[in-house]
């Protein structure tokens, strides 16, 4: 009888013990045997044309981005004062991530607007971290800039405007 019971609890030790703790690990290698090559498998690709351009380059003029500037017309003339005021206030507050001229830790706004709406422009200067939640353009540039996020400056409306008014005469 005690044969048995011994036979049962090593048959239910061995279950126990093969059925824990292991998990299987899936090799994304294919392994040719042949020439004992390895290939790795290529990620599938969307196709899509916006995945090949960076996100700091890519034209989105059509986004109007994720905030309350929904309409933003502009005059065909540049306001100089209001862009004198958008070139100091920029000067102040902007320029610890981004110049003019060049990449920094942030995309440089030169030629934005040939790229960008007004609207996605002011809805990004006005409330970054909104942006980058919702609008997939903001997060591609989150990306592309190493996670470095635009720190949200409390600007007010009529700043953010003179800011994009200097915009224009990049």
């Amino acid at each position: 009888m005690k044969l048995p019971i011994k036979l049962l609890l090593l048959f239910f030790a061995a279950l126990l013990l093969s059925c824990g703790g292991k998990e299987e690990k899936k090799d994304d290698k294919i392994k040719l045997s042949s020439t004992k090559k390895e290939v790795q498998k290529e990620p599938e690709k969307s196709g899509s044309a916006s995945d090949e351009v960076p996100a700091s380059e890519r034209i989105t003029l059509d986004n109007k981005g994720v905030g309350e500037v929904k309409d933003l017309p502009l005059d065909p003339e540049i306001n100089q004062e209001m862009a004198a005021r958008g070139a100091e206030i920029f000067k102040t507050n902007c320029t610890a991530c981004h110049k003019t001229d060049k990449r920094f830790i942030g995309p440089s706004p030169k030629g934005i607007m040939e790229r960008r709406s007004p609207e996605w422009i002011m809805n990004m200067i006005l409330d970054p971290q909104l942006m980058v939640e919702q609008d997939r353009c903001a997060k591609d540039l989150l990306v592309e800039f190493n996670g470095a996020a635009m720190a949200n400056q409390s600007m007010t409306f009529e700043q953010a405007r003179d800011i994009l008014e200097y915009f224009r005469t990049l």
